[in-house]
Formats: structure tokens, C-alpha cells, sequence
């Protein structure tokens, strides 16, 4: 898994999150103009940091 321990992997999730999804306007507006539901599955399928952190899940589920 890269090398990488779980609890490494973790604070990689934990650093994207972080660092991109808290306060994100997209995330925002998606909760505002269509409901919550639609905004987390916007942010799983169509953000690059929800790509991301969902392919890290992946690697943790795997490991």
C-alpha cells in the first residue's frame, strides 16, 4: 500500500479533508440549492478531493 501504515493513510484523508472540504462553496452551494444527499454524492463522484479520498478508502479497505 505505498508503503504507507493505516494510520498514515488516515491522516492523508484527514489532510485532504482538511485542507479542501471544510468550507467548500461547491459542497455549500449543492446542500443549499438541491439538499445534502446530492451534495455528498456530488462530492464523491464528481470532485477531484472526493476521487481522491475515495481511492484512499479503497487502499484502506484493501489493506
Amino acid at each position: 500500500m505505498n508503503g504507507l501504515t493505516r494510520k498514515e493513510w488516515l491522516e492523508e484523508v484527514e489532510e485532504l479533508m482538511s485542507m479542501y472540504c471544510t468550507g467548500c462553496f461547491l459542497k455549500q452551494h449543492h446542500k443549499k440549492e438541491k439538499g445534502k444527499r446530492y451534495a455528498h454524492k456530488f462530492c464523491i463522484t464528481n470532485c477531484t478531493v472526493g476521487s481522491k479520498i475515495r481511492e484512499y478508502g479503497d487502499k484502506l479497505e484493501k489493506h
